[in-house]
């Protein structure tokens, strides 16, 4: 395990070493935990305050906003949230609640407004937050309009995402936040040119965090996906770059293998690896062979710690610059999709919802992290020193 960042071609060889000899990275010690981080409403109401009312995590893509007038809503921790796209071509986040008598100021999940306006009286909002209309202004009384906007959170957009942070009056500095070291590895992506080919959200039965658990380690795969993921990518093998508050992760495709007995010299062997990237607070996002990326995001329930929302965006170069017709383009990320979501609703939600379940139980007794489960370790590492 390393914690300065690496070249690909030194994280593959690396890789190798590891299949040749039947080891992985390593943390320093097995860790204890307790059922109760997942089932206590005390321990969810400090990480909704704690972590996710103080630091940036991603929302959106960028190409989810297009233009100006662009929206689109959410479900914060904290915060009924809703994100603007600017005229001028920023973006802004606000508290999705009518400042009059609460009431949403916009139910779509997505679409374009110029006008944001509340179904309960009808006062209406511009795009900037700034209170437009008071109906029946005239028998109403005195407002101070200016006062009277809706309540602005924090919001940054940066490497092609938009962060926000679920309490208004927060500071937000994604650069900061994610450190010299990960702030450069997303710049080099370029994701703000990639386009959000699909976007789904799913409200699961189970804590964010054993959601996010399940899309960190390399140690379940050839038992939780014999006959998907597990045919093509090799289990408990990943070389881990610790970045304190992040990770990236190079895990080998079993294609690799006819390397195993040959020195592959100065080939680019990416295509034989997966690079994933564990963003603090709740995120996941890897980088496939030929470049397209997945991100999955995972944010707990506003009050239940035995529920939570979970996300996934397929991240795709446009038509243009793939090389294939428009059609064969649309049908190949449309399988894509089909796949991600058959493992998601065949695999992975079942056994996480069973997970949540058994934690429950009230003689549970107290649990372990290997020493071979490093992102998973530095994930709880982090985000006990946030909620404490």
């Amino acid at each position: 395990m390393t914690t300065i960042a690496t070249s690909r071609q030194e994280r593959i060889r690396r890789t190798l070493d590891h299949l040749r000899a039947g080891t992985t990275d390593e943390f320093d010690e097995v860790v204890t935990f307790q059922p109760e981080e997942f089932t206590d409403p005390g321990i969810a109401a400090r990480e909704r305050e704690q972590v996710f009312g103080r630091v940036p995590s991603i929302v959106a893509h960028s190409g989810e906003l297009p233009r100006p007038k662009d929206f689109v809503t959410l479900r914060m921790p904290r915060n009924q949230v809703l994100v603007v796209r600017q005229d001028d071509g920023g973006v802004k986040a606000f508290v999705n609640a009518c400042r009059h008598r609460g009431g949403l100021v916009e139910e779509r999940e997505k679409g374009s407004c110029r006008l944001f306006s509340c179904g309960y009286h009808r006062w209406s909002y511009d795009i900037d937050g700034k209170l437009r209309t008071i109906t029946h202004d005239s028998t109403f009384g005195e407002v101070d309009r200016d006062a009277y906007g809706l309540v602005e959170l924090p919001c940054e957009e940066r490497h092609g995402f938009i962060w926000l942070v679920d309490k208004a009056g927060a500071p937000i500095d994604v650069a900061s936040w994610l450190g010299p070291e990960v702030d450069e590895i997303l710049a080099g992506y370029h994701l703000e040119r990639l386009l959000a080919y699909r976007c789904e959200g799913f409200d699961e039965p189970a804590n964010w965090k054993i959601m996010q658990d399940a899309f960190l380690d390399g140690y379940h795969i050839q038992y939780a996906h014999p006959n998907t993921a597990g045919k093509h990518v090799h289990t408990n093998v990943q070389v881990v770059e610790d970045f304190g508050r992040h990770a990236r992760m190079c895990s080998p495709r079993k294609k690799i293998d006819r390397w195993l007995d040959e020195d592959p010299g100065d080939r680019d062997l990416g295509r034989y690896v997966i690079d994933g990237h564990f963003l603090l607070p709740n995120s996941t996002l890897l980088r496939q062979p030929d470049d397209h990326f997945e991100l999955l995001t995972f944010r707990p329930h506003p009050t239940d710690p035995g529920r939570c929302r979970m996300e996934m965006r397929l991240l795709v170069p446009p038509v243009e610059k793939s090389g294939l017709t428009p059609e064969r383009w649309a049908a190949t990320w449309d399988k894509n999709w089909e796949i991600l979501l058959a493992v998601l609703h065949q695999e992975d939600f079942p056994l996480l919802r069973g997970s949540q379940r058994a934690l429950a139980s009230a003689d549970a007794g107290g649990m372990v992290l290997g020493r071979n489960e490093v992102v998973n370790q530095i994930f709880h590492r982090e985000l006990n020193k946030l909620v404490s």
